[in-house]
């Protein structure tokens, strides 16, 4: 798995909602622990619930359904762009990862050749 496709478990937000549902009230610190511990990532479900709201709030629906129809075909295709331009970087990543290991490898061979002689 990429380091940019990996979520971060112990986030800031994530402790501080886990200590605060303690404070408040036990199960509900037990709760946010679980849905920590499950893989579950509460910064990342409240930027999404924060998209939402915006997204709602700044581009109301007009009475037109042909142009709400457009605007939907139309966010669904950048929405699509941007994932493959993410999955771009992450595989530009990758493949300079790969290129930084083989750099690494031919200057220790080259090391090693030249100390073996020596």
């Amino acid at each position: 798995m990429s380091t940019v496709t990996r979520r971060k478990r112990w986030s800031t937000i994530n402790i501080v909602a886990l200590v605060l549902g303690f404070i408040v009230w036990w199960p509900i610190g037990l709760a946010v622990l679980a849905y920590i511990l499950w893989g579950g990532d509460i910064e990342r479900t409240v930027q999404d619930e924060i998209r939402d709201i915006r997204d709602r709030v700044t581009t109301p629906n007009t009475d037109n359904s042909a142009f709400n129809e457009y605007k939907t075909a139309t966010m669904r295709k950048l929405e699509e762009q941007k994932r493959k331009l993410d999955d771009e970087q992450a595989a530009f990543g990758d493949f300079m990862d790969r290129l930084r290991r083989s750099r690494d490898k031919d200057e220790f061979d080259r090391f090693m050749s030249e100390r073996s002689k020596a």
